[in-house]
This record gives C-alpha cells, structure tokens and sequence, in this order.
C-alpha cells in the first residue's frame, strides 16, 4: 500500500470544476450569480456543497427556501453517490466546468431520497465501509476498530483530509501476510435510469 501512496494522493486530490446556477423558474429577489466550486471526487455532494446553499439562500425569500437539491440535464444527482461517480455517469463527455442546477422547491420525492443531515451520509458511507470489510475480511477490521477510529475515517473524509483518512483506511486494504489476498474483492455496478423529462 505504501508504494501506491503518490496513486493514492492523486486520486484524492482529483478535483471537478463546477457551476452552481440556481434554477431559473426559483423565486428570487435580485438576480442570482452562478458560484463555482473545484469539488473533490471522491466526496458526497452534501459535504461540500454548504457554501453553495448560502450564496443562494441570501437572493431568495425565506419562505420558498426548502430542501436543496441538485440536478443535471434533468437528471437529479444522488447525494448518496460519490461525487466522481455522478460526473463520470453523467457529464465526462461535457465540457468544464460541469454545470449542475439548484433547486429549492418541487423536490423529486420518486427520484430522490431526502437527506435530513450530515449524519445521514455518514451512516451511508459507514455501512458501505462495513459491506465491504465483510467480503474482504470477514467484518474483521471493522470490528477491531474503536469509534475514534470509526470518527477519524469519517472526518478524514469530510474534512477533505487525505492523511487523517487513510491512516485508518490502509487497515481495511491490507491483508494478512499468511494470506494471498482478500475473500472476496467487493465492488458496485452503478446504472443510470432513464432521464426525467420536465
């Protein structure tokens, strides 16, 4: 794992300009300038996207604020997926900056699932760790591990902190040396559905 550490960082660091416009059928009261933001790959939407939220918020009237969500092309992007994830489904054959629509209102309750908090992605992203640390190495690891170590991973990940992150993840991708490598090597298949028309 140590060899691949210049990989590792390479990955992590990998960034996707976005444009953030607001939808134009939101009401506003003075126009709304789009915001940019270098989003990390391998991040949720809802971590990174709080400053988008705020530049918005102050050109809207409070009480057509509800819950934010985000499309493109008419597709809504799952806050549950990675970030990178959602780019390369949707948008690796557009041209940068990727622009991505917000909205407030008229939330796609049949395509989306509502996302209450942060802590709503951190159980998400601990469950998908612990999927995979049962395929690998018989839920070993992950039980061995103490919440501090359970928090360090997560705040890693929020934080955008490689080192933090990955001093507790190398444990999930090593192997006992008398082994010759894991059970079972856990992947997804992620399928796009068809796109909603307006």
């Amino acid at each position: 794992m140590t060899d691949d550490k210049d990989v590792l960082r390479d990955v992590w660091f990998g960034r996707i300009p976005t444009c953030f416009t607001l939808y134009q059928d939101e009401i506003t009261e003075r126009e709304a300038e789009p915001y940019y933001l270098l989003l990390p790959r391998v991040s949720y939407l809802t971590l990174v996207t709080d400053k988008v939220k705020k530049h918005f918020q102050k050109v809207m009237r409070q009480e057509d604020i509800s819950e934010m969500w985000f499309e493109y092309e008419g597709t809504p992007l799952k806050w549950h997926y990675p970030i990178g994830l959602l780019f390369d489904l949707l948008a690796s054959s557009s041209a940068l900056p990727w622009n991505i629509t917000v909205h407030f209102k008229s939330f796609p309750e049949k395509d989306l699932l509502h996302c209450p908090s942060k802590d709503a992605v951190e159980a998400h992203f601990m469950s998908c760790v612990k999927e995979a640390d049962a395929l690998k190495h018989k839920s070993q690891v992950i039980n061995e591990m103490q919440k501090k170590d359970h928090k360090q991973l997560w705040m890693g990940l929020q934080n955008d902190r490689f080192d933090q992150f990955w001093a507790i993840n190398r444990k999930l991708m090593e192997y006992p040396a008398e082994e010759n490598g894991f059970r079972y090597i856990p992947f997804k298949i992620y399928q796009m559905g068809k796109k909603r028309t307006k």
